[in-house]
């Protein structure tokens, strides 16, 4: 079986062939500042060469997501049964009332995006973070996808293999759909709102994602939180019709900062007048204390021997960086080894990995970081060193740039690649790349498109 390193080669052997394809390129690039794929009002950085992926990589891939999920569903169900369980963890009170208010569908965890890195050579895998219903980068694949499948490359590529994209829309609305038909209090032809603080969203994303519903035959809308109102009965939109369904896009962190303008949309969850999908209690996915409370006893004791070496195999060890849970001097003189974050942040915020950093640097972070002197807490993670891949960086300025300036050759970019589960099914990936050690788009970051090679995907995308 050829290896996604095979694949790439070849690649960039035909697009030295196409003497580099800069017409092709110039297509792509102007393609992605016309597309939707925008983040914070800027469209998205990302590369003419898509990662390609054999079907040794998407086995690999399948399993992981899928055993995690399971695995992340047991933990948000005993936290939600047990007490004691719960004091493993450490939340605000408002929180915990949020995860423990009733479900009432079947699906514990219904949408989600775990970061992995892995090692393309031997095919271990490790964890980056897990993500919830707040998960992005759909639209940004679906995007990149579309600038680069009619390149000359790329069909050239696709005349000697099978290729496949990932469908991350349609099988969405449906697994969403299935999820509220098990919902207690459903109702024929249910308006659903797509909701979240609409300034921290993705909104382009959940217009898309409304129209694939509308599609389905299914009336969607976009809504604000904040701009959701309650009467005791009904919750509506502005415009005054019912929400009877929510695909819940807020992280729950901006719930409580935004806490006074949510309360109709927490009463009505309360009062069981909607169907929250996904629930607050997604949140325990989310906050990055769980690394630390997957290998707690409490937890491996309701965990199958194989999920416990799961666990083991691609969990880094992770602690709070408090004088009580590690030896920070320990982490303070080996900073190579270590990356800090804070628990329950997004979007790469206060993340600093100590192979990127100098040592008096190093010592600021675990000055301003430790014992919760940011007065939030922080982790300490062992650093997983990403598998580089050959790439091309994004073509900025090459619409000005004449053709025997164009840089062809290959430059090795870190790889990091969020793993989506639609109620517990693996459906695609979302591949991000970088030439630094912390991979984000604040740290010229870019995403790539994926393509299935010679896989035979269930559910893939044809191209």
């Amino acid at each position: 079986m050829p290896s996604n390193a095979d694949y790439t080669r070849e690649y960039f052997q035909i697009i030295d062939e196409l003497d580099g394809d800069i017409e092709s390129r110039r297509a792509a690039f102007n393609y992605m500042q016309d597309s939707t794929a925008i983040v914070h009002h800027q469209v998205v950085a990302s590369s003419f060469v898509p990662r390609l992926f054999n079907r040794k990589t998407y086995e690999v891939m399948k399993r992981t997501a899928e055993t995690s999920h399971r695995i992340l569903c047991k933990v948000i169900e005993r936290y939600r049964a047990d007490e004691e369980y719960r004091k493993l963890f450490d939340f605000d009170e408002r929180l915990v009332e949020l995860i423990l208010l009733p479900r009432d569908y079947d699906s514990v965890l219904p949408f989600a995006r775990v970061d992995t890195f892995l090692n393309e050579d031997d095919y271990r895998i490790h964890f980056c973070e897990f993500n919830g219903d707040g998960s992005a980068g759909m639209n940004e694949n679906r995007e990149i996808t579309n600038s680069i499948v009619g390149s000359d490359t790329f069909r050239t590529f696709a005349e000697n293999h099978a290729v496949q994209g990932c469908d991350l829309f349609m099988p969405w609305v449906r697994a969403f759909m299935d999820i509220y038909g098990t919902y207690r209090f459903k109702v024929e032809n249910p308006r659903v709102a797509i909701c979240d603080y609409l300034e921290n969203g993705v909104v382009d994303e959940f217009h898309i994602f409304a129209e694939k519903f509308r599609e389905a035959g299914v009336e969607c809308v976009v809504a604000d939180v904040r701009e959701l109102t309650f009467n005791g009965e009904v919750l509506t939109t502005p415009d005054g019709l019912p929400v009877n369904a929510i695909w819940r896009r807020s992280v729950t962190n901006d719930v409580l900062e935004f806490w006074d303008d949510s309360q109709d949309l927490i009463n009505a969850v309360r009062a069981r007048k909607v169907a929250l999908i996904g629930a607050f209690s997604g949140h325990i996915v989310h906050d990055k204390q769980l690394f630390e409370v997957l290998f707690a006893p409490e937890t491996q004791a309701f965990l199958t021997e194989e999920e416990i070496a799961f666990v083991e195999e691609t969990v880094p060890m992770t602690a709070f960086l408090n004088d009580d849970q590690v030896n920070i001097d320990q982490i303070r003189a080996n900073r190579e080894e270590w990356i800090i974050k804070p628990t329950d942040h997004y979007g790469a915020d206060n993340v600093y990995a100590g192979c990127e950093v100098s040592q008096e640097e190093w010592e600021r972070v675990i000055d301003e970081f430790a014992n919760e002197r940011a007065g939030y807490p922080f982790i300490a993670q062992r650093y997983i060193r990403p598998f580089k891949t050959d790439t091309l960086p994004p073509d900025r300025g090459i619409n000005e740039a004449p053709d025997g300036a164009v840089e062809s050759e290959p430059v090795p970019y870190n790889n990091l690649n969020g793993l989506y589960l639609y109620n517990g099914h693996f459906q695609g990936v979302f591949s991000r790349l970088g030439p630094h050690p912390t991979i984000s788009k604040t740290n010229d970051g870019m995403t790539a498109a994926t393509i299935w090679v010679d896989c035979d995907v269930p559910d893939g995308l044809e191209l």
